[in-house]
């Protein structure tokens, strides 16, 4: 989208009522949770509607893209169905609006205390006092753990499959009788003793 666009229309910085529905529409499909009221995706409409008065270029891409995001569809945004409305979106996923629209509200949606309390997070503890002494091991969700001994007997594991060596390779004791030298089995070269070290 470039500015000025050829239309007048498009070239507008205001949003309308219903760009703002628009945008409020967007959210709720890109992230959907069916639990979470209006609230949270009408505030998140008007953050992101905040942010983009700091820069006119987000200015005008906001603003172009939702007044031609119908034209993306083939009717209103706003009448279209979930699947609908969703593969839209993924048509246009690529753009620079949208990506300020994903970007703002990944940011900041899931930080609204109403949000919270849909998924079930008391927020940060400190000022309540912290974890320890606020149920922090209340796990009332899992099945109480078993404490006592099981009564079915532990299963024997046997014997190994495969023999483990007790004394070095005959080549290598060999090898430390006729020098006197303590042999130490070198896997790398295939030798029977590690010759001693020099800096080069």
């Amino acid at each position: 989208m470039a500015y000025p666009a050829k239309y007048s229309t498009l070239n507008e910085l205001q949003l309308t009522q219903e760009a703002r529905r628009i945008l409020v529409r967007i959210i709720r499909v890109a992230f959907p949770h069916p639990k979470i009221p209006d609230g949270p995706y009408e505030r998140m409409a008007d953050k992101i509607i905040a942010e983009s008065n700091e820069s006119t270029w987000f200015r005008v891409a906001l603003t172009q893209g939702l007044l031609t995001l119908n034209q993306q569809g083939g009717e209103n945004f706003l009448d279209l169905s979930d699947d609908r409305a969703l593969a839209v979106l993924q048509r246009i996923a690529d753009l620079d609006f949208f990506g300020f629209i994903r970007r703002t509200t990944v940011l900041n949606f899931y930080d609204d205390p109403e949000v919270w309390d849909v998924f079930g997070y008391e927020g940060e503890s400190f000022s309540k006092g912290g974890y320890l002494h606020r149920g922090f091991d209340d796990l009332d969700w899992l099945p109480s753990p078993r404490v006592e001994e099981a009564d079915e007997p532990l299963t024997e594991i046997g014997p190994l499959g495969y023999d483990i060596a007790q004394q070095a390779p005959q080549r290598v004791r060999d090898a430390a009788d006729s020098t006197g030298e303590e042999p130490v089995e070198d896997l790398f070269k295939g030798q029977d003793k590690v010759e001693e070290g020099r800096t080069i």
